[in-house]
């Protein structure tokens, strides 16, 4: 994260505060988590239980000693409640986010978004809690009917992930008109930086390039993506928690795109690298599911708290660079391997 990052916006008191962030274990989860303990929040983050005990990257999060850390499962309407008793506010961002996969697996991806958020929205009903922010995603929107993309978009899924998402989104929305939940959906766009899983586009280029390969093995590169750095969303995430906004939902982007292809040029010139795209067939998706085009208009969120993003991308390409050359980093990720 840039070290002259500062957080700006609604200016949400949250020192004291009893937070629970759903999804702690995972890339904007850990840096989240971080970002609210920073601000004297009490933290509860939930992880997804394995029989490893391993919290994800609050692994090795130094953040981790100062947050309680708890382990289950959101398709657990038990657990659920239980850990969202006594908490103020909830950041609901656990999901399988992976678009490849929900081809594979789509029941696994309804039962965790849409069964899970169901779970979620019931407990957070229950506890009676101040704000739920739901992490929904660009996806739901599909190939850009217009640019930029606002929240009156409509809505088209084209993958089964797309389509868990908007089920979610449904979820939440009916839960604030039904019961007067006081939950409010942020829709980021594609959010980027050090901890990204593997089968996104930024950490899919650059842990190829760190690994010296020369031909770098990627899907379609003609469509187009705004890229928000991972600080920029954790902030606008927040900021969200105090706005009184109920049953709305805010796009969170940079208010620009970029082409895949130019993506991997900028990447490799900085650094320092001469290579090459080859595609790789097993990365293509089928013809009507890829979404060829997104370009946030953000506009919505500016207004109401004055949030801007505060990291250009060549700056947050940079310090995502720099995280993955670091070899203990990088030996997370196979970049040998598609990761699915």
């Amino acid at each position: 994260m840039p070290a002259d990052f500062q957080r700006g916006g609604c200016g949400l008191k949250l020192s004291g505060k009893r937070v629970l962030v759903t999804g702690a274990g995972g890339f904007i989860g850990s840096h989240l988590v971080e970002m609210l303990v920073a601000e004297g929040a009490r933290v509860r983050a939930l992880v997804n239980y394995n029989s490893f005990n391993f919290r994800g990257w609050l692994e090795r999060s130094p953040a981790a000693a100062q947050a309680e850390i708890v382990s289950g499962d959101i398709r657990d309407s038990r657990l659920c409640a239980q850990f969202t008793v006594d908490q103020e506010i909830i950041f609901h961002l656990a999901a399988l986010i992976a678009i490849p996969y929900s081809y594979q697996a789509p029941e696994s991806y309804v039962d965790t978004n849409i069964k899970g958020t169901l779970n979620i929205c019931e407990a957070a009903r229950a506890a009676r809690v101040r704000r739920l922010v739901h992490l929904s995603s660009s996806e739901v929107y599909g190939t850009a009917s217009y640019v930029p993309i606002d929240e009156q978009h409509p809505i088209q899924p084209q993958s089964p992930y797309a389509a868990s998402k908007v089920g979610a989104d449904a979820i939440v929305r009916s839960f604030h008109a039904s019961y007067g939940l006081p939950a409010v959906i942020a829709r980021p766009f594609n959010t980027y930086g050090p901890r990204q899983s593997a089968r996104a586009i930024v950490p899919t280029i650059i842990s190829q390039l760190a690994s010296k390969n020369h031909e770098v093995r990627l899907g379609e590169i003609h469509s187009s993506r705004d890229f928000t750095f991972v600080s920029d969303t954790c902030r606008a995430l927040i900021d969200l928690a105090s706005l009184d906004v109920e049953g709305q939902v805010f796009n969170i982007g940079s208010n620009s795109e970029i082409t895949i292809e130019a993506l991997f040029t900028t990447i490799a010139e900085i650094m320092g690298v001469e290579a090459r795209i080859v595609t790789d067939r097993e990365r293509i998706r089928p013809a009507a599911s890829e979404v060829m085009r997104l370009k946030c208009d953000s506009r919505k969120i500016a207004s109401a708290c004055a949030f801007e993003p505060q990291v250009l991308l060549a700056e947050g390409l940079r310090a995502t660079i720099e995280w993955f050359r670091q070899a203990d980093n990088l030996s997370f990720y196979k970049s040998a391997s598609y990761n699915v």
